[in-house]
């Protein structure tokens, strides 16, 4: 497992060298939602197509 320096390294490889600080902060938070998103689907599980469309038709329909 990376630590968060160097997640922060090879995020900052990636972006454009001409990118602001809004746009690595930007990056940052993206990444740290994504895995955290991650990390909660290991815990919790997940939702199948099936059962998603049917939650999501309470919604939508009218």
């Amino acid at each position: 497992m990376s630590t968060a320096k160097e997640e922060v390294r090879a995020l900052l490889d990636k972006l454009p060298d001409d990118c602001s600080l809004e746009d690595v902060q930007y990056h940052i938070y993206v990444v740290e939602k994504i895995n955290r998103g991650i990390e909660r689907a290991g815990k919790e599980g997940t939702f199948g197509q099936d059962e998603v469309e049917r939650k999501l038709s309470k919604w939508t329909s009218k």
